[in-house]
């Protein structure tokens, strides 16, 4: 299969994998959970869902420098093939996503022509390597053993992890002796079921196999709440094989030491120049609000 490049400087209109998203918009700042247990013991009340939240990880007083960016005459985007909603081929045959519509935005504001080139995602590391691209902005998690291999930007997304509940039973703050005796569901073998031991060892955990069965477990009553990836979660609520059954209880848990430090775009080993004047162009979307419209473009319930 031949990989398909579409140039990016012509913009192509943002596109969700999933019809019918609703838009709105309430900026909050996203901070870790689940702090030291207490005395109490009683359950918070069930509240209405919280307003449409977008994650922020620029910091405003660290503005980056702008670098010299008349250096730079091409940017050449590789993204893996099927990986929605961050990237999949579009209706029409070419790459399309959240990070491809996020590669279009900063290909405009740094001003210089782009294409993005779609191929499976275990090839793109030796595609950078042999400079068949330059950048990769395929979700890709920022670890040490990658930091050996590729630098990375500064992140623009991470994957939180989230309590899930039944929607009559939705709590508005999850900590450890809340959930005292309580029934969680987890993927066995997973860093979501690694914390629930460290954290919430009052709780009874029950590990399943695979996200359908952890699914299916709180759709049955099996358990009382599932714990996990908060981005396939939310869709997956906001999706038709949950049946409206379920919603989010509490806020995000983002301790990296349990669910990393985030996704960045990799660039090849000391190429600087295109790192920074990357960075410096997520900071200018994110301050002028287009990251915002494009997050709510594709994600109608809020991981974070």
């Amino acid at each position: 299969m031949q990989p398909q490049i579409l140039p990016l400087s012509a913009g192509r209109p943002l596109r969700s994998v999933r019809a019918g998203l609703a838009v709105a918009a309430l900026l909050l700042a996203v901070a870790p959970s689940g702090g030291p247990a207490r005395a109490q013991t009683v359950a918070k009340p069930a509240v209405e869902a919280a307003p449409q939240a977008v994650p922020g990880f620029w910091d405003p007083r660290r503005r980056p420098d702008r670098p010299d960016l008349s250096r730079l005459t091409v940017i050449r985007f590789l993204t893996e093939t099927d990986y929605p909603p961050f990237n999949f081929t579009g209706p029409d045959g070419n790459p399309a996503g959240f990070n491809v519509d996020l590669a279009r935005l900063l290909c405009e504001e740094i001003k210089v022509t782009c294409t993005v080139q779609m191929r499976r995602f275990e090839t793109l590391l030796d595609a950078i390597a042999s400079n068949r691209g330059d950048a990769i902005i395929a979700s890709l998690a920022v670890t040490p053993q990658l930091r050996a291999r590729i630098d990375f930007t500064d992140p623009y997304y991470r994957a939180p992890a989230r309590f899930v509940s039944r929607r009559d039973a939705v709590m508005a703050e999850v900590r450890p002796e809340y959930l005292e005796g309580k029934k969680i569901g987890a993927i066995a073998g997973s860093s979501h079921e690694a914390y629930l031991k460290a954290m919430f060892t009052d709780a009874e955990l029950h590990p399943y196999p695979s996200d359908d069965a952890l699914r299916l477990a709180l759709r049955r009553g099996d358990v009382d709440f599932i714990f996990g990836d908060a981005i396939s979660l939310a869709f997956w609520i906001n999706g038709t094989d949950s049946a409206e059954c379920c919603a989010f209880s509490g806020g995000p848990f983002v301790e990296s030491r349990y669910f990393g430090e985030g996704i960045g775009i990799g660039v090849r080993k000391g190429n600087d120049l295109l790192r920074q004047s990357l960075n410096w162009a997520l900071f200018r979307l994110w301050e002028k609000g287009r990251y915002t419209d494009l997050w709510l473009r594709y994600f109608s319930v809020s991981p974070f």
